[in-house]
């Protein structure tokens, strides 16, 4: 794993602080979160920063847009009929709610394969791995592996040609020599990537750029179906309702958050430090406005719902984004 900056022109660590997020109860600090954030464009240049621009972490579920880069360059999309809510459900941390267990489903049914070959868990109180939130990742992955004729068993380790796959097409996206790129184990049993946030915040760039045929397919099919990515009253789903197909929002866990403004080519990447999913919420939505990227009816619609979650408790952030 690249640790220089050279390959990000002017993401230097000169000191720039982190965002900071209080939660208030009435009107008195009971806890804190550290937050970095970084805004990248097209070439990997930081254009604006609070924090490290190279912290290191995890970048979770919001890798999923780019794990299903395989299932559309495959032609495994295209043959199993499920167009973009076969797609939308790939690249979704989902509710697990009947609609989207049965778009996990779909897909495996158009690649004529059952559920039980899914390997990812069945998450406490359910009946099927269906109903797990990385399930649709997961029957993409075996359409993907049934239309190429690789292994069905084996399709999570990461030497199997589907995950090389996707690590190669993460890495060209990156510049970087996939060799390079560290790799663990997520909690649905797929790899991950440990990368610098600036190389998230790059991902996103070319993900919301419409510039490569299947970046744009993907992009196209998460803003067509918002409610397929979480779920009615998740942050991802209302973000990109009230985006009005502008905006593309995907999280995961341990306080990532990465966003894109469809046609700019500009991503933006968020790590809480401690991991807080509200304060990743706080600082997408403080970092929203100062981009103007959301109309100001659409922010206050979601900072109701996020950002005061009783009469008695508020969220508030301080600090923001600065050239660099």
């Amino acid at each position: 794993m690249a640790q220089s900056s050279s390959s990000f022109p002017g993401s230097s660590r000169s000191l720039i602080p982190p965002l900071e997020v209080r939660l208030l109860r009435n009107g008195i600090v009971e806890s804190q979160h550290r937050v970095h954030a970084v805004v990248c464009d097209q070439r990997g240049r930081v254009l604006m920063r609070s924090g490290d621009s190279q912290q290191l972490s995890f970048i979770r579920s919001a890798l999923k847009p780019f794990q299903a880069t395989t299932f559309v360059s495959s032609g495994a999309l295209e043959k199993g009929g499920t167009g973009d809510r076969g797609l939308a459900i790939a690249c979704a941390s989902h509710a697990g709610t009947p609609a989207h267990a049965r778009e996990a489903f779909r897909v495996l049914w158009g690649a004529e394969l059952d559920a039980e070959r899914l390997q990812c868990p069945i998450p406490k109180g359910g009946h099927s791995p269906l109903e797990h939130n990385c399930s649709g990742k997961h029957a993409a992955f075996l359409a993907t592996c049934r239309q190429m004729h690789w292994p069905l068993e084996s399709y999570l380790q990461p030497a199997h040609p589907l995950q090389q796959e996707v690590i190669k097409r993460v890495g060209e996206l990156l510049g970087l020599p996939a060799a390079e790129l560290v790799s663990a184990r997520d909690d649905c049993g797929a790899p991950t990537l440990q990368l610098q946030l600036a190389q998230m915040a790059l991902l996103y760039a070319h993900l919301g750029a419409s510039a490569q045929a299947d970046l744009e397919q993907i992009s196209r099919a998460m803003l067509a179906h918002p409610a397929l990515i979480a779920g009615p009253g998740r942050f991802d789903t209302e973000l990109m309702r009230l985006g009005h197909g502008q905006v593309l929002s995907k999280g995961g866990a341990e306080g990532i958050q990465c966003l894109s403004r469809i046609g700019e080519g500009l991503g933006v990447a968020i790590k809480v430090e401690d991991g807080a999913s509200r304060a990743k919420h706080a600082v997408a939505l403080h970092l929203l406005e100062q981009l103007d990227w959301l109309t100001p009816a659409s922010l206050e619609e979601l900072r109701a719902h996020h950002l005061r979650p009783a009469d008695h408790l508020r969220l508030d952030v301080l600090g923001e984004l600065r050239f660099t």
